[in-house]
Order: C-alpha cells, then structure tokens, then sequence
C-alpha cells in the first residue's frame, strides 16, 4: 500500500513539475517578446526551469526507475494541460 502512494506521488510531483517548467515557458515567451533584451529572459529562465526541473526529478525518483517513469508520465501530463490551458482562444468558424 505505501508503494503505491508513494508512486502516485511521484506523478503528481511530475505533474507539479511539468507545470512550473511549461508553465515558466510561455511566461518567459510573453515576457521575452515585450522585452528589449529577450535573450536575458529566454536564457536565465531555461537555466532556472531546467534546474528546477532536473532537481526535482533527482529528488523525486531517488534511483527507482518505477518513480522516474511516473514522474514522466505525470510530467507529460502536464504538457498537455498547460498547452490546452494557454491556447488563444480559436476564431468561431461561419458556414457560409
């Protein structure tokens, strides 16, 4: 019973995961685009969401690769959330 909230944990942490980094993403590119040096912005949040990122995976999965691959899997997941989430908005399509 303990690995499998323990597991569970582990994609939840990498959904948490996958959410500050593709999260961090695309405010960095509305950030970095109104910026006058968005270089500064893309580099130091790369830096910054990748470190998270790899640190979080290193604490997370402490060597089970059962861990790592949930962590993953959750990760992934919230790609596709955030992706949905942060869409513009889609133009109503008229039947002519």
């Amino acid at each position: 019973m303990n690995d499998i909230l323990t597991l569970m944990l582990a994609g939840a942490a990498g959904m948490i995961l996958g959410a500050i980094f593709f999260g961090g993403l695309w405010w960095t590119v509305r950030r970095g685009l109104l910026s006058p040096r968005p270089v500064l912005w893309f580099f130091f949040s790369m830096l910054l969401r990748t470190s998270i990122t790899l640190g979080g995976f290193y604490f997370v999965t402490r060597g089970q690769w059962q861990r790592l691959v949930l962590c993953l899997l959750g990760f992934v997941m919230a790609r596709l959330v955030v992706t949905r989430l942060t869409r513009p908005p889609q133009e109503a399509s008229h039947a002519h």
